[in-house]
C-alpha cells in the first residue's frame, strides 16, 4: 500500500538553508521510491484554519517512507529546515486501491457504544 509523508509548515522569512534544503531534499526521498505530490503549491481551507503551506511526498510503502524518514541523507538535511521552518510532519500509509469504508463502518456499529 502506498504511503506519505504529510508536512504543514509554517510561514517563515526566505532563508539560505531553506533553498539548500529544497534543493537537496529530492535526492534523499528518490532512492526509497519517494516523490512530491504536493509542493510549492496553493491550498484551500474548506473547514477550519490551515495557515502555511502542505507538502505531500508519496512512497510505494509505509518502510519506504520510514526508511527515508531515518536514513542518513535525510537526517544531514532536516536540520536546514527545522531551524527556520516550524511545523508538524506525518507519516501515514494510505489504503489499497480495492479499500472499502463500509467495513470500517460495520465494526463502529459492532463496537460497544461510549453512551
Amino acid at each position: 500500500m502506498p504511503a506519505y509523508a504529510i508536512a504543514h509548515l509554517q510561514e517563515a522569512a526566505p532563508h539560505p538553508e531553506i533553498v539548500e534544503y529544497i534543493e537537496r531534499i529530492p535526492a534523499t526521498f528518490e532512492p526509497h521510491g519517494g516523490r512530491f505530490l504536493v509542493h510549492a503549491t496553493q491550498h484551500e481551507v474548506k473547514e477550519g484554519k490551515w495557515p502555511g503551506h502542505v507538502v505531500l511526498i508519496g512512497f510505494p510503502g509505509i518502510a519506504q517512507a520510514r526508511a527515508w524518514w531515518n536514513s542518513p541523507a535525510y537526517r544531514e538535511i532536516a536540520p536546514l529546515r527545522s531551524r527556520h521552518i516550524e511545523g508538524d510532519i506525518i507519516l501515514v500509509e494510505g489504503v489499497s486501491e480495492d479499500y472499502d469504508p463500509t467495513a470500517t463502518t460495520k465494526a463502529m456499529r459492532e463496537a460497544p457504544s461510549a453512551d
